[in-house]
């Protein structure tokens, strides 16, 4: 035995080199302290017998790990999986890490002995394996072995470790001999621009023979190009020749499919074949001649084009990439949403996976003809004429129809027949591939698909389906029905036309305060610049987010120097561009962040009628005020007796309000021979109300003496409550009060008023957990809270109770305050 550092441990080690020696140092079974399996010699233990005990190999694995089957990064060892991961499994074995793992920021995971073995089989130095027994797969085993071999897989590639001669798995690793003796570079007749390297799959890019997608074990590729083949699919023979016996040309055998397939050439040749409607294995829809079917009648029908559609696509629309066709969409259900015509897809797919685009093997080649001037399958489709009706079943379908190519409504311009497959108006199958732009006179612009989401120059919108004009090395896209601005637009919200301005300097919009450039339509009467879309803004809009209408303004004068901010994002309003503001409350909104979501708002069309919302207040008849002008006697529609106002809380500090019920911490009326409490800001809740975290369409209604559980703090009452007659979904006033904008909310834990912060993303001080959206923090002392359920916080004298949306006003010093449902402080 010999002494060795610590490596890592506070104890000195000693290295054992034989069984017989770390046999009398143990007691028991015992596991290494980096990779968790059972220890053997040659291993190290502690002198202090703690039971810490290290393999030699796992001691000595480097920090960092320059891998040859993962040159671009090198393997990092990690004490642990990453915090983020729910679960971590090695990529070359398949089974779960607990302990110390070597970590790529490309997604791959492995264990410390898993990855030094492949390292050795990279290098061509597997002397561990040299004693290690060999199976025979002509040799029967054991019951129990073959039934182990039959289900297990080999770790290099993948396919079941029986069919050939393979170590023993008592090595430790599903290993056929010949993926030991792999070599690290290979010419393929399928990619001769460069050798492909022995590699990990790392992008899960899909092999280009089988078309399927794997993500452990080994495959061979070439990074530049973005092309991997398995290594059973790197040794296959060419596909043998078959005849059909309905063409004069010889036909293989198609990847992909075990049975040689025939030409049906005709529609009759299809329907003596055919047992029914069927569909094409690659994209779904249904087949129809010219198409494969299988010579052994298995089901298997391909349309020609579906067959003959090459497995890399260089599409002129995306020239940064080429699209690679899949079996199935590389997310986790293996659906999609085709980013040419937005319709869903679970088959073979042309993938992006730089850009994440996804199309329908049909959109991907049509497309690709429209870019090719190459539409001969368009040439015997009806075109129609926005001019001429059709029957009714039509104009609903075009109403509701957008073109594939411009995303405007199909039924504006002549168009072809919505029945061939592709929604398209006859002047987008004719637009040119590239044009020169006054907007934009450095370079052409080309006709594109839109893979980086950028927003167009000219309307300022974001629009992922369809084409554009783009410059991809300026980031610059215009929509194509942006391409010629009207000079001159006139809008009911305004009393003067605005006039087309060019411009390639940038400006701020008065209609709504962010940047615009390159095309700007002024206002000369009233000396404002606005974006194109934003003429239209609407007046007057009613928002979820709040109670009264909001009114636009393209100037908003303060005489008090007053700062104002957003109620919704908490940032600075510009005063001296457009906002939406609301004159009772003095509250305020950018355009930007009122208008974000279209469910959120509607435009109030009538100024003159009155919005229910605003008139049903909870109070039915105010009987008595004082100087201040506060109502102290009231009527309230959820009571039968009058409610007084009163602020003495000392008086009452054992009480909860029977509306939140939440303990008597402020302003509050009573009815004494009830003993009924409602806080001063329950009883001002208005009967009906619409709340911005709720998505249905309708109010909420004020209920009460129902019992419910809240849809947002999961808690089970019978206060106040609002419920949406959509979903029968009741929300309870604490979480309604909690989430009401505008309002700093008071924590006994934390001495600054907290505001809640939708989009923003942190760590919930309560909880601890990370990456949280939509939190409540003090803007220049942060504290978060995050939503979670019933969490007894340690380090804190206080417990939070349901939702810690509750946390800024929902702190309970328990040796004070006891609610009946566990309820909590409002302050």
């Amino acid at each position: 035995m010999e002494e060795s550092n610590n490596y890592g441990h506070q104890h000195p080690l000693l290295l054992i080199l034989n069984q017989d020696q770390l046999i009398h140092n143990q007691s028991g079974v015992t596991h290494c302290s980096r990779c968790g399996e059972e220890v053997s010699v040659p291993c190290f233990y502690c002198v202090e017998h703690c039971g810490f005990y290290l393999h030699k190999a796992c001691a000595d694995a480097p920090l960092e790990l320059k891998h040859p089957f993962h040159p671009h990064h090198p393997l990092v060892l990690l004490q642990e999986p990453p915090s983020s991961y729910t679960r971590c499994v090695c990529d070359f074995c398949d089974k779960t890490c607990e302990k110390f793992i070597y970590h790529c920021s490309c997604g791959l995971d492995f264990h410390i002995k898993c990855a030094l073995f492949t390292f050795n089989v990279a290098e061509n130095n597997l002397k561990e394996l040299d004693h290690v027994a060999l199976r025979d797969p002509l040799i029967p085993t054991e019951n129990r072995d073959e039934e182990l071999e039959n289900v297990s897989k080999c770790f290099g590639c993948w396919e079941p470790l029986a069919n050939y001669t393979h170590f023993s798995p008592e090595c430790g690793f599903n290993l056929h001999e010949k993926c030991a003796e792999l070599p690290f570079k290979l010419n393929h007749e399928c990619h001769r621009e460069h050798p492909l390297v022995l590699q990990f799959n790392s992008e899960r890019l899909p092999c280009q023979i089988c078309l399927g997608i794997r993500r452990r074990g080994f495959v061979y590729g070439c990074s530049p190009c973005q092309f991997v083949v398995h290594i059973e699919c790197a040794s296959q023979s060419p596909p043998p020749v078959i005849k059909s016996t309905n063409h004069e040309h010889p036909f293989t055998l198609f990847n992909g499919h075990q049975h040689p397939l025939l030409l049906m050439l005709n529609q009759e040749q299809l329907i003596h074949n055919q047992s029914g409607v069927t569909d094409c294995s690659r994209c779904g829809e249904k087949v129809s001649a010219p198409c494969f079917s299988c010579a052994e009648h298995c089901g298997f029908y391909l349309h020609k084009v579906c067959a003959a559609a090459p497995v890399k696509l260089n599409h002129p629309f995306h020239l940064n990439h080429p699209l690679l066709l899949m079996q199935k969409s590389p997310h986790l259900s293996g659906a999609y949403f085709c980013s040419f015509c937005h319709e869903f897809g679970d088959k073979s797919v042309y993938h992006c996976s730089s850009c994440k685009l996804d199309f329908h093997i049909k959109c991907a080649l049509f497309t690709f003809n429209i870019a090719e001037n190459n539409l001969k399958e368009l040439d015997h489709v009806a075109l129609r004429d926005p001019v001429i009706s059709t029957e009714n079943g039509d104009d609903k379908l075009e109403d509701v129809s957008k073109c594939f190519g411009c995303r405007e409504p199909l039924a504006n311009y002549t168009h072809f027949s919505p029945y061939r497959g592709f929604n398209l108006h006859e002047k987008c199958a004719k637009i040119p591939f590239k044009l020169n732009h006054v907007c934009h006179r450095k370079h052409p612009l080309v006709l594109q698909f839109n893979s980086e989401r950028l927003s167009c120059k000219i309307c300022q919108v974001t629009r992922r389906r369809g084409f554009v004009y783009g410059c991809s090395s300026c980031k610059f896209v215009i929509h194509i029905e942006c391409l010629s601005p009207s000079p001159i637009i006139k809008d009911e919200g305004h009393q003067h036309p605005f006039s087309l301005l060019l411009r390639q300097v940038p400006f701020i919009c008065d209609a709504c305060g962010t940047e615009g450039n390159h095309v700007a339509y002024t206002c000369g009467t009233c000396n404002i610049i606005v974006h194109k879309n934003c003429i239209s803004l609407p007046r007057i809009i009613k928002s979820k987010w709040h109670d009264h209408r909001l009114l636009h303004k393209y100037f908003h004068y303060i005489e008090d120097f007053r700062v104002l901010y957003c109620i919704i994002c908490h940032d600075e309003v510009n005063t001296e561009h457009g906002s939406y503001y609301c004159s009772k409350c003095n509250f305020i909104f950018h355009v930007k962040c009122v208008m974000k979501d279209e469910a959120l708002y509607e435009i109030v069309e009538n100024e003159d009628d009155e919005s229910p919302n605003e008139s049903a207040s909870s109070i039915t008849q105010v009987l008595q005020r004082n100087d201040a002008g506060e109502a102290t006697v009231i009527e309230h529609f959820k009571h039968s007796h009058h409610l007084m106002l009163s602020d003495g809380v000392g008086e009452y500090d054992n009480k909860c309000c029977d509306g939140c019920l939440l303990p008597i911490v402020a302003s509050f009326y009573y009815c004494t021979p009830c003993d009924f409490f409602l806080h001063k800001v329950c009883v001002e809740l208005p009967k009906v109300k619409h709340v911005w975290h709720h998505r249905c369409r309708p109010p909420l209604i004020l209920t009460s003496n129902e019992v419910f559980r809240c849809v947002k703090c999961d808690c089970l009452s019978n206060a106040f409550a609002y419920k949406c007659e959509d979903c029968k979904g009741y929300t309870c006033l604490r979480c309604v009060i909690a989430l009401t904008p505008g309002v700093a909310r008071t924590c006994l834990g934390h001495k600054h008023p907290l505001l809640f912060f939708i989009e923003y993303r942190g760590r919930c001080v309560a909880c601890g957990d990370d990456n949280i959206k939509g939190l409540f923090r003090f803007t220049q002392k942060v504290i978060f809270v995050m939503f979670v359920k019933s969490v007894e916080i340690q380090n804190f004298p206080f417990i939070i109770v349901q939702h810690v949306i509750l946390l800024p006003m929902s702190i309970v010093f328990l040796e004070n305050i006891h609610s009946s449902n566990s309820g909590v402080p409002l302050r």
